[in-house]
């Protein structure tokens, strides 16, 4: 079963094609996704290089973890619906690219493994967790989200 006639059609939808025309609605779906970058970007960064043990040592993990938290499901909440009106304005396009294929599974990935694993050891790095783990898990959290994002640029410009 292919995904083309659903990409097909969420190209052609009628808000879709009514965005893709608009001088000013554009621009601002992209902006607003941008801006969720930076805010995801921030959220995620200062929690993992802390476990990669660089800057606020002073703070415990499970308290900046609780508080960038915050900022980072408020990021989601602006990333993902733009990220998909963007999608939906070239999505035949993204269909035929590899790199958007890496970059979803790649996003699902990052998602349950931010939401799992590493909210896990966030929250219990203090508490007898070996010294390790920290590491490896804002290591690997870098990496997946640096791959979401790499490759979303990719997507956009390939």
């Amino acid at each position: 079963m292919s995904l083309l006639p659903f990409f097909e059609w969420c190209q052609n939808a009628e808000l879709i094609v009514s965005m893709r025309s608009s001088l000013w609605l554009f621009p601002v779906i992209e902006s607003l996704h941008l801006i969720g970058l930076a805010l995801i970007g921030g959220a995620l960064l200062i929690v993992d290089l802390r476990l990669l043990g660089f800057g606020l040592r002073h703070q415990p993990v499970s308290v900046l973890a609780r508080d960038a938290e915050r900022w980072l499901i408020a990021s989601l909440v602006v990333m993902l619906p733009t990220g998909f009106l963007l999608f939906m304005s070239s999505a035949v396009k993204c269909y035929y690219l590899p790199v958007f294929w890496v970059k979803m599974a790649t996003l699902v990935l990052a998602l349950v493994f931010t939401f799992s694993i590493r909210r896990r050891v966030t929250m219990a790095a203090e508490t007898g967790v070996n010294p390790l783990w920290p590491k490896v898990v804002g290591g690997v959290s870098i990496s997946l989200w640096s791959t979401v994002a790499i490759a979303g640029r990719f997507v956009g410009f390939p």
